[in-house]
């Protein structure tokens, strides 16, 4: 199985590429964010595969990074997500954004890709919300991502996932959103001394949602 791919890119489309490694060219179909990031015709890139074998074809899908890869593979576990569907949300919404709408149910951000009607999102968003922090670096990497360079290590690698959606959850049960239960752990988790423990979080969380 094909796991990456480096070469130089030989020509291009709004939603695949053809990648010469050492004289054979892969057709790889990529997410459009993953398109127009690259640097154009003649010029090296470096792309994470997935595979998927089928009677009649071997496909291609070709990604940025690990953490675009893994969302992929969990979308196309969601019934009614395909390939194309998949690549169509992460073409729209970034690994960040995609936690951040899950753990916000946010239905509307969710329906922005083409593809993904009212239904769908729905569907995506009840399968989802309890597996989207085991991929993708989940809620500490969203926090980190935030942070400066020097912070954000201890943040990525700060206590268990199942702390931060308890700390959701508890704060959902007190009145909040979703959404703003979401931002305001968030930000605890990004703060300096960050707290760790479900004990401290929820209380960072509320002093967040005071300001």
């Amino acid at each position: 199985m094909i796991a990456r791919l480096k070469g130089i890119i030989d020509d291009l489309g709004p939603d695949w590429l053809v990648i010469d490694v050492s004289g054979v060219g892969y057709l790889v179909h990529c997410p459009a964010r993953t398109i127009n990031a690259l640097p154009g015709l003649g010029t090296p890139t470096d792309l994470h595969i997935e595979t998927h074998v089928r009677e009649s074809q071997i496909s291609l899908y070709g990604f940025s990074d690990v953490r675009q890869r893994e969302c992929f593979r969990l979308l196309t576990t969601v019934q009614g997500v395909g390939a194309k569907v998949a690549l169509a949300i992460l073409g729209t919404l970034s690994p960040d954004q995609l936690v951040e709408a899950i753990l916000a149910q946010d239905k509307a951000l969710m329906s922005r890709a083409d593809g993904v009607g009212p239904r769908l999102a729905a569907r995506l968003l009840t399968e989802l919300k309890d597996r989207i922090l085991t991929v993708a670096g989940g809620l500490h990497v969203v926090a980190a991502d935030r942070q400066s360079p020097a912070t954000a290590p201890a943040a990525a690698t700060a206590g268990p996932e199942g702390v931060t959606a308890d700390a959701i959850s508890a704060l959902v049960n007190l009145g909040y959103g979703r959404a703003e239960a979401f931002g305001a752990v968030t930000r605890a988790i990004g703060a300096p001394g960050e707290a760790s423990s479900l004990e401290a979080l929820i209380p960072a969380a509320l002093k967040e949602l005071g300001q």
